[in-house]
């Protein structure tokens, strides 16, 4: 199976539930999945006590917030961070973070412009993993969106992208290299999405970007592990390079996909 960052869990299913489109238990269900339960940090102070996801999504609902959006940034590539500084910072090192979309005219402490950063600790073994995750709640500044790819555009990327990745992998033989990198490349060339990654009310054409999108970050991460078959210096570089543009391309899908479900609706 593929998998999503959690912040576009999060940004999916809580605008879902923030436009009456989901339950709350089934949101939080979709967010954790085999996670330890969530916690939420709406004050910096380690004194004061955090709350779960059900509780933060409920807060949003009684405080208007009107959705959820996702921001995957990365070094050199920070599209769609809102500032300040110092948030930007933790969402960057994160490479991920979620952003409230305020109703208009209210006033209150959850349904300003905040930003959701996550924290994952990781426990287990490779048999047994777990994780424990915590997400802090930070004032931020108003975005002011940019253009950004479309769903048909983000398609058309993610198909040359998928193509040129396992073009990559071909040439650079990667499964020469290491004895389990063939049964990986083929899981990762058959894999979907788990059940329920989006909402029921995301339209098909979404849920089949975000699968590709998952995919090329699967490849991506996969041929990141080690230099493959280069054997320069020069090699390594152009492939570190392709590699890093390949999960741009990913990332900004992903946005498009999870985003997208901010729109009134979608058609077809």
């Amino acid at each position: 199976m593929l998998d999503l960052p959690r912040s576009a869990r999060l940004a999916a299913w809580g605008t879902a539930v923030l436009a009456g489109d989901a339950g709350i238990d089934d949101a939080v269900r979709a967010v954790t999945q085999d996670d330890e339960p969530h916690a939420v940090l709406l004050d910096p102070d380690p004194d004061v006590p955090g709350i779960g996801l059900r509780d933060l999504l409920w807060h949003f609902v009684e405080a208007g917030v009107t959705g959820l959006r996702v921001v995957l940034p990365a070094p050199g590539d920070p599209l769609g961070l809102p500032g300040p500084p110092a948030f930007n910072t933790l969402a960057l090192e994160a490479g991920e973070c979620v952003l409230t979309q305020p109703a208009q005219g209210r006033e209150g402490d959850l349904d300003r412009h905040g930003g959701l950063v996550p924290t994952v600790m990781q426990f287990g073994s490779q048999w047994e993993p777990g994780a424990m995750v915590t997400w802090s709640l930070y004032p931020v500044r108003p975005l002011h969106l940019t253009a950004a790819a479309g769903l048909a555009e983000a398609e058309r990327e993610l198909r040359e992208a998928l193509a040129t990745a396992t073009d990559a992998l071909t040439r650079l033989d990667v499964a020469r290299w290491r004895e389990d990198a063939a049964d990986r490349v083929a899981a990762v060339r058959q894999g979907g999405l788990p059940r329920g990654a989006l909402p029921p009310s995301a339209p098909p054409r979404s849920v089949q970007v975000l699968a590709t999108a998952a995919r090329v970050r699967a490849i991506v991460e996969l041929a990141t592990e080690d230099d493959g078959a280069a054997v320069s210096g020069y090699e390594a570089q152009q492939r570190a390079q392709t590699l890093r543009g390949l999960a741009g391309v990913s990332r900004r899908a992903m946005a498009a996909a999870v985003n997208g479900l901010l729109e009134p609706r979608f058609g077809p």
